[in-house]
């Protein structure tokens, strides 16, 4: 089963508020997401853009939250039929979460690896390696981004059988870029030991011979008495490093099922309040870079998790263009 694909909101520099809208109005109105909410049993959402926007956050959390505020990893898997499974692949696929998609340009003002589980980890910052090597010219820094979650037990087996050591999060990505870029010490260390680790933050910049610096950083959480940074924490973080100028085009690179969402959270903190550009890519599987490194399998309950996560983003992008 196929249906034809779906765009996502623009990242084109200095985009208006309206043209990101539409954007997000296209998708969230796109006929593979109508058909997935007809398949759960709802209806189409009516009203202007913040009601469907609310409309389809409350439909998925009935229907597609399958983590209950849990990690990513801990999220139960549902029992789908084969018609509805196969629907759900199609609309993902149609949707962007399947497929990677080649940089769009040949040139960027900086690449953004976002962290994730040790394996993701692994596998992204590879492949930004690969594309700095391969693909397009980037003119300003590598940031690789993180923060101070642990690792679970699992996550710890994907370590060992790669040969690293770490226990949290942006240790894995350290010990990734190391690796990657075949560097050893870094030029530059700064942090803060806030006393609680969602408090915590870390900088470590290297530089590769012929290649531009790679900047490793673990985020503090902006809401540090109820949760741990996420991605848009990283970003924005990120961006108070840089100097960051309207126009910049950024290059962010993470797995395809998470570039809908991530790439909606770039526009809310990077490209909404900078003016920059933004262009989303998920690591390609096929190459050869990447064939040693442990992928798991995705399923289509992951997959809907994920579509609700590009719907939530989308509804808190859209809460901020106006």
């Amino acid at each position: 089963m196929r249906i034809a694909g779906v765009a996502l909101p623009t990242g084109r520099a200095r985009a208006t508020g309206d043209e990101i809208a539409i954007g997000v109005r296209a998708w969230v109105d796109s006929p593979p997401l109508r058909a997935l909410v007809d398949r759960f049993g709802g209806d189409r959402p009516a009203g202007d853009l913040a009601a469907v926007l609310a409309a389809l956050d409350d439909f998925s959390a009935r229907h597609w939250d399958f983590r209950g505020g849990r990690e990513r990893p801990e999220a139960r898997e549902p029992f789908l039929d084969p018609t509805t499974a196969a629907l759900v692949m199609a609309a993902a696929d149609a949707l962007g979460l399947v497929r990677p998609a080649p940089p769009a340009a040949p040139r960027y003002a900086h690449l953004v690896v976002l962290g994730g589980l040790a394996h993701a980890c692994l596998r992204r910052v590879r492949y930004a390696a690969h594309l700095l090597r391969h693909g397009p010219t980037v003119t300003g820094e590598v940031a690789v981004l993180g923060s101070f979650r642990p690792l679970s037990e699992v996550e710890r087996g994907v370590l060992a059988a790669a040969g690293l050591t770490g226990g949290t999060e942006v240790d894995v990505l350290d010990a990734a870029v190391r690796r990657a870029f075949g560097v050893a010490v870094p030029v530059e260390e700064d942090g803060h030991d806030g006393g609680h680790p969602h408090h915590w933050w870390s900088s470590r910049t290297y530089r590769p011979p012929g290649l531009p610096p790679v900047r490793v950083l673990a985020a503090p959480s902006s809401e540090p008495a109820l949760r741990r940074a996420h991605t848009a924490d990283t970003q924005r973080f990120w961006a108070g490093h840089v100097v960051l100028r309207p126009g910049d085009p950024v290059l962010m690179v993470t797995a395809p099922i998470y570039v809908p969402f991530q790439h909606c959270d770039a526009l809310r903190t990077l490209a909404v309040p900078y003016g920059c550009g933004i262009d989303t890519v998920g690591v390609d599987p096929a190459l050869p870079d990447l064939a040693a490194l442990p992928e798991p399998t995705l399923t289509p309950g992951r997959y809907l998790q994920e579509i609700r996560s590009a719907i939530r983003s989308m509804r808190a992008l859209h809460a901020v263009l106006g």
